[in-house]
Order: structure tokens, then C-alpha cells, then sequence
């Protein structure tokens, strides 16, 4: 299988409640789950940066 060189995979756990809601916007949007997840993560880091 080809990997991509600028991605990772990663395992976590999330709340049921949010991850449903999270499968929904991406159904309902059709943007992949994984740019869903870059969009999110990047908009936390620039909250929390200082």
C-alpha cells in the first residue's frame, strides 16, 4: 500500500456524542473526515497559541 509522505495515521478515543456529529458535517459537507481533522486541529493550535 502507498503512504502518503505528508500524513501520519493516529489512534485515539473520542466522545461518541461529538465523533457522530463530526461523521455527519463530513457526510453532509463531503469533505473528508481527515481535512475535517486538519482544519480542527489547526484551529486549536492558533487559540492556544501565544
Amino acid at each position: 500500500m502507498a503512504r502518503l509522505k505528508t500524513r501520519i495515521q493516529i489512534s485515539n478515543s473520542v466522545d461518541k456524542v461529538i465523533w457522530g456529529q463530526f461523521q455527519k458535517l463530513s457526510e453532509q459537507t463531503r469533505i473528508p473526515l481527515a481535512r475535517l481533522l486538519d482544519e480542527a486541529m489547526e484551529d486549536l493550535l492558533k487559540k492556544y497559541q501565544k
